[in-house]
C-alpha cells in the first residue's frame, strides 16, 4: 500500500502568567516510541476553522480559558512528523501569545485523546526551560519563550 501524504495545520499558544512562567503540557508521542515531550496548549485546525479559531477552541478545550486576547500569530513553522502512528507526515503550526493570571488548567473539556496522552501540566520559568534536559516541542521553544516573555520579565 502506498504512503499517502497528509499535511496537518495546527495552532498553538504561548500562554504566560504575569510573572513570566509559560504553561506547558507533558504528552506522550502517539507512536510506538512513547517519547514524552512538553508542548504548549494547542492542536489541529478543524475543517471550517482558521488558525485563530483553532487556537481559541484548543485553549478552551485544554485549559478551560475563554475571553483571552490572542492577537495575531507571533511565529509559524513547517515541520515533518516522524511518528510511526501519526495521521499526518508534515504540518504547519501558527503560534499565538497571551498573558493571563496564573490558574490551574481544567480537564473538563479534554478530548478522549488528551485524556490518554496528557500526563501533566506545569508553569515553567525561562531559566527552568533552559536548564531542563526534558524534550520540548518545537525544538525552538526556549528561544520562543525568551523572545515573547512579558515585558516586565526581560
Amino acid at each position: 500500500m502506498a504512503n499517502i501524504h497528509h499535511h496537518r495545520l495546527t495552532s498553538r499558544v504561548l500562554l504566560f502568567d504575569r510573572d513570566g512562567h509559560v504553561l506547558l503540557f507533558l504528552t506522550k508521542a502517539p507512536d510506538s516510541s512513547g517519547v514524552a515531550r512538553w508542548l504548549t496548549p494547542g492542536g489541529g485546525v478543524d475543517p471550517g476553522e482558521d488558525h485563530a479559531d483553532a487556537a481559541y477552541r484548543e485553549l478552551f478545550e485544554e485549559t478551560g480559558l475563554t475571553g483571552v486576547d490572542l492577537g495575531e500569530p507571533v511565529w509559524a513553522h513547517d515541520f515533518d512528523v516522524a511518528w510511526d502512528a501519526a495521521d499526518h507526515d508534515t504540518g504547519h503550526a501558527e503560534f499565538y501569545r497571551a498573558v493571563v493570571d496564573r490558574f490551574t488548567p481544567s480537564e473538563a473539556n479534554w478530548t478522549d485523546d488528551e485524556k490518554v496522552e496528557v500526563y501533566a501540566h506545569r508553569w515553567f520559568t525561562l531559566d527552568e526551560l533552559s536548564a531542563s534536559t526534558d524534550a520540548f516541542e518545537p525544538a525552538q521553544l526556549v528561544e520562543l519563550v525568551r523572545t515573547h516573555l512579558p515585558r516586565n520579565q526581560e
